[in-house]
């Protein structure tokens, strides 16, 4: 490789304040002229279109952790999930039966209760559908994104499509009823909406009960304090209960790693004394119950009790309420974490629990109506009580965690605007915290909470969303088994009928309680899924009219006969005349040419004497080094350069020494670049020998002069050039669609981030408006 050298009166260092970069001044650079005639590229040098753009950090890939991290992840997880599932030992029994139930029907919901939490948590849950991840993402929504990357059934954003990392199979490698069923869903449009309703409306259930779980667990929490103070108020109830839930979402912020670590001790107490009191009652009183572990008793328990069996289902489903947010929250963990806390602590103690009540119950039939508190050993009722309240505050964190991170999963496929989102841990990229969601969750869990008043009338509405939500699970992994997994269908129809089977009737038997309360988290789940399908369909309206700016530089400038600049014919042919200083132009694709440039370029005609099209990058990953953070590349268009910036969810890019953080990136491309190139033509002196001493000079001078030119742009002036698109409803619009856009704009309008917020100097910004039409 030829080295580049330069004298000491050419270039001189300059101290920077950003990150590394090479900054160099340079003065008294002899020959000088004019930037647009010192240097030419011919079209084969310039970045070749989407070359080098793309890096395989770009995309996001799982964490995977072992040894010491695994653990305090499984720890956090015990905190976090189980404490909505954890806390149903309270209220299961007294919600199966109206009545002291005979021994062969406790038995029989025993059995239930043993075997729903084995096949459908266990089984279903845990060893099947945490495999069906989306790089770590787990939740209904995730279903549908990994199904979109192995099949084509939706659009994506134009601008970040290079980013998505698509698998899907080549025909040839699938079996015919692969193919078929892959077909079927790429051709039908009933199928891919079905699909796509199906992912959004398991979004919006699990949200929906993120309202409803924070009322219904810290209002019985509180409730609780009747055991030892029957004439305690209702208003004292409820504000206490408001007072908690407000703290709950104050404290937020703090970031899940903290929350679970703080929460966890709380439940593994909770979990632990409902393992010691359920051997202890099978000790002390009927250790029989333990034959309920076969199938027999639960299908003799449905036979015998028929209509009244399966209404029943809707009070032994709430033994599994909070499984959604096992899959929902695997972002914020892994699968191994759950697994592990799971199998290992969560699932022994709840199955100790349950047997041990009913061992206690067996004996005592009347102790189905507080089937926890009558059954305490001596001496442990109060620590039980205090203990029980604490968990059951917890309890909600679940539903909270799995809202963040599926507004999360949504907002990256344009599902919902661009709200601020928080990255609370550097070790666990997943752990996010949305402030816009905490507010209004609190919101409406407060309103919940006072208007509702009791745990009553708030049972009535919950269960139904959970099993609505299993039931979608169910059918979306089943498609994920054939398309992406590529099992052998007759497996995949056996697992779909068996717990197709489980969910549907469990969910038959939920829907009964629709009339009765379960009407209110649906008709708000159906408002979420509107509001999230109609800010889809606008942005899938507003990607169609921004089709016709993508196109690559050189589609837009060429040069003339005479070396000077022009549009190229599609653009009318126009010469274009240069402005003074050095522009930055913000590129949200940074593949193609950006809007602005092209709308800054058609409304003046003319560019300034040096061109950055600056792109930023966001990764999945705290912090980004240095050397890889960033890429320059030279574009079509002469003295024009595309610079991207990766940067992680700590770094901070855009600041007031911005444009002097681009002009050390693109100084050290222009050294690199003119150390890298061979060795030049030799020229021959007198005698027939090579001068290779000044070819090397030449091109000294030459890299030396356009450092030159670099630093004079940058001196004389910097701008940032910035679009600012506004979308406008055509003409003749029919009535229902023109509703459906001017909610989509007036959601865009107030959700757009301001330009004000830029930590840039308002004086060097430029703001280039133009319309589009939808």
């Amino acid at each position: 490789m030829s080295t580049i050298q330069f004298t000491s009166d050419q270039i001189r260092p300059v101290k920077s304040n950003t990150a590394p970069g090479g900054v160099y001044s340079t003065r008294n650079v002899s020959k000088a002229s004019s930037l647009g005639e010192r240097y030419r590229t011919k079209q084969d040098d310039v970045e070749q279109e989407g070359n080098n753009l793309k890096q395989e950090g770009d995309i996001k890939h799982k964490q995977v952790f072992g040894g010491w991290l695994l653990l305090w992840l499984s720890y956090q997880a015990t905190g976090v999930i189980y404490g909505d599932i954890g806390t149903s030992p309270l209220y299961v029994y007294s919600s199966t039966f109206t009545d002291s139930p005979s021994y062969d029907d406790l038995l029989g919901a025993l059995s239930l209760i043993i075997w729903t939490l084995t096949l459908i948590v266990s089984v279903k849950y845990v060893f099947i559908v945490l495999h069906a991840d989306d790089e770590g993402e787990g939740g209904t929504f995730a279903l549908y994104t990994l199904l979109s990357r192995y099949a084509n059934i939706t659009k994506r954003d134009p601008k970040e499509e290079s980013m998505v990392k698509m698998e899907r199979y080549l025909s040839t490698d699938l079996k015919a009823s692969e193919r078929t069923v892959r077909t079927g869903l790429e051709h039908s449009r009933f199928g891919k909406a079905a699909l796509k309703v199906a992912g959004v409306l398991g979004v919006s259930l699990i949200m929906s009960d993120g309202v409803l779980t924070p009322a219904q667990s810290v209002l019985g929490a509180i409730q609780g304090l009747e055991v030892v103070n029957p004439n305690i108020s209702s208003s004292t109830i409820i504000g206490s209960s408001c007072g908690i839930l407000v703290f709950l979402f104050l404290i937020q912020p703090f970031g899940i790693t903290k929350i679970g670590s703080v929460f966890a001790p709380i439940v593994i107490i909770w979990l632990s004394f409902n393992a010691g009191f359920g051997i202890y009652n099978l000790v002390w009183y009927d250790h029989s119950v333990l034959k309920a572990f076969s199938p027999y008793f639960a299908g003799a328990y449905l036979v015998r009790n028929q209509t009244d069996g399966w209404k029943s289902l809707g009070g032994i489903l709430l033994a599994f309420t909070g499984v959604e947010a096992l899959f929902a929250d695997l972002g914020a963990f892994s699968m191994r974490a759950i697994q592990l806390s799971w199998m290992c602590f969560t699932f022994p103690c709840l199955l100790l629990a349950y047997i041990g009540q009913a061992a206690y119950i067996s004996v005592n039939p009347a102790a189905y109506s507080n089937p926890f508190f009558n059954s305490v050993p001596p001496g442990m009722l109060y620590p039980s009580l205090v203990i029980a309240i604490l968990a059951a505050i917890v309890a909600s964190q679940a539903m909270i965690t799995s809202t963040f991170q599926l507004l999360s999963q949504i907002m990256k496929l344009s599902y919902f605007p661009q709200i601020k989102m928080i990255h609370t841990s550097k070790i666990f990229h997943g752990q996010v915290y949305i402030p816009f969601a905490n507010w209004l969750l609190m919101i409406g869990t407060v309103i919940v909470t006072a208007v509702y008043n009791n745990t009553t009338s708030l049972g009535n509405a919950y269960g139904v969303c959970v099993i609505l939500v299993t039931f979608i699970t169910t059918c979306m992994v089943a498609l994920v088994a054939l398309l992406v997994w590529r099992l052998n269908p007759f497996l995949v129809l056996f697992g779909f009928l068996v717990f197709g089977a489980l969910d549907g009737a469990y969910l038959s038997s939920a829907l009964l309680k629709v009339p009765q309360g379960a009407w209110f988290t649906l008709a708000l789940a159906v408002v979420l899924s509107s509001i999230f399908i109609l800010w889809r369909f606008g942005k899938e309206q507003q990607w169609a009219a921004e089709a016709s700016d993508r196109f690559q530089p050189s589609h837009l400038v060429t040069t003339g006969a005479d070396g000077q600049l022009q549009l190229t014919s599609a653009f009318g042919g126009n010469p274009i005349t240069h402005i003074r200083g050095f522009g930055i132009f913000f590129d949200k694709a940074g593949d193609m040419t950006p809007t602005v440039f092209i709308h800054f370029l058609s409304k003046f005609l003319a560019t300034p004497d040096l061109m950055v099209f600056f792109h930023l990058r966001p990764l999945s990953t705290p912090s980004v080094a240095p050397e890889t953070r960033y890429t320059v590349t030279r574009t079509a268009i002469p003295n024009c350069y595309r610079l991207i910036i990766r940067h992680g969810y700590t770094d901070e890019v855009v600041t007031e020494d911005l444009g002097l953080l681009v002009l050390e990136q693109l100084r050290a491309f222009i050294v690199r670049e003119g150390a890298s190139l061979g060795p030049a033509p030799s020229a021959k002196s007198p005698d027939g020998a090579s001068s290779e001493s000044e070819s090397e000079g030449g091109r000294s001078e030459d890299v030396a002069a356009r450092l030159a030119d670099v630093q004079r742009a940058y001196e004389t002036q910097v701008m940032y050039i910035m679009g600012k698109e506004q979308m406008r409803i055509r003409h003749r619009t029919g009535l229902g669609r023109r509703v459906v856009l001017n909610a989509f704009l007036w959601l865009r309008d107030n959700t757009r981030s301001k330009m004000a917020s830029m930590k840039i100097n308002p004086d060097q910004l430029v703001e280039v408006g133009f319309v589009k039409d939808v």
